[in-house]
């Protein structure tokens, strides 16, 4: 922990689910946290609200846009980690404005990028995902799998993880990728499949509304991630490198309903919905991360098992489904 005390880190995308997991972990491992939200006239700042005070005022945030390198490298300047997890991330919506994920993914990324660049800092952490991989041609996936841009999003995830890839070997500019298999937990918003199901039961619905049930996830607890994050900054090992953080362990849609209305105590229906449904060539159908290389480089494993983290994941959104709306389809 004493790699952190006192060390300024900026964390982009502090405001989203993740996000504001790391930042939270980072305060309390005693880091001068910098945190980066999408700026907006209503001063929100997304999750950081739902943080607790003591973490929330020791911050300092910084509202903006991730596309204007001006902003970026302002943000950048005096930091020594950075933790680079701003993005768009919904595949639905990716189908919807492709170039909008191009601008804020790939020249995003870019603009961090060369601010660390130029500014000297002594790592970066950038944020990829398993949705890189596409639909496994084999099991576990290892980080020497082929790329599959199987959606807008997954394609300029791609494009941003190049873009590092490039900037380590062209300019020795001191970054490492992370690769987040899926990750869920308190604070994620009903687009991800995990709030959708719960906070469907938790409204009362005995018809749980959801896309293709086949399809296998490799799901990790939030805060599993977030010490993925820091395990993948505090190595010197990692550079240049992509990591997995996964649990290493796969479990269908459908699976995941019926085990989530176990621990919730609740019985109800699984109806697939066709609006919820991928494009067929679009849908990647089994995600199980390898993560010996995390193991082997940096120690990390995951802490907590699938019924433990759904069961808090639940536990928090039975108590917020005021910030949830489980009638609507949340693209």
């Amino acid at each position: 922990m004493d790699f952190w005390r006192d060390k300024n880190v900026l964390v982009t995308g502090a405001g989203g689910f993740i996000g504001s997991h790391l930042t939270e972990r980072l305060v309390r491992a005693g880091a001068k946290v910098r945190a980066m939200v999408h700026y907006n006239s209503r001063n929100d700042w997304g999750q950081i609200e739902l943080l607790d005070p003591d973490v929330r005022d020791s911050l300092e945030v910084v509202s903006g846009d991730i596309r204007d390198p001006f902003f970026c490298h302002e943000a950048v300047r005096d930091q020594r980690v950075v933790m680079h997890l701003a993005a768009l991330i919904g595949i639905p919506y990716s189908y919807v404005a492709p170039a909008e994920y191009v601008a804020t993914n790939v020249i995003g990324t870019l603009n961090i990028l060369q601010a660390c660049r130029e500014l000297d800092i002594e790592k970066m952490v950038h944020t990829s995902t398993s949705e890189t991989y596409g639909t496994a041609q084999y099991v576990p996936i290892d980080e020497d799998h082929p790329m599959q841009g199987q959606s807008p999003y997954s394609a300029s995830k791609i494009g941003a993880d190049k873009m590092a890839e490039s900037y380590y070997k062209s300019f020795e500019t001191p970054v490492a990728t992370i690769r987040p298999f899926n990750t869920y937990g308190p604070r994620q918003s009903a687009r991800a499949i995990i709030p959708t199901i719960i906070s469907q039961l938790a409204s009362g619905s005995k018809r749980v509304k959801l896309g293709s049930l086949t399809p296998v996830r490799d799901l990790n607890y939030a805060q599993d991630t977030a010490a993925g994050f820091m395990a993948i900054a505090e190595s010197p090992r990692t550079l240049g490198q992509v990591i997995n953080i996964g649990a290493g362990r796969g479990i269908t849609i459908g699976e995941l309903a019926e085990l989530i209305m176990e621990i919730m105590g609740v019985e109800g229906e699984i109806h697939c919905d066709e609006e919820r449904v991928r494009p067929d060539a679009s849908e990647v159908m089994q995600l199980v991360a390898a993560n010996s290389k995390a193991k082997e480089l940096t120690g990390w494993e995951p802490a907590t098992t699938l019924r433990e983290g759904l069961g808090r994941t639940a536990e928090f959104i039975r108590g917020h489904m005021e910030i949830y709306k489980p009638e609507i389809y949340n693209v």
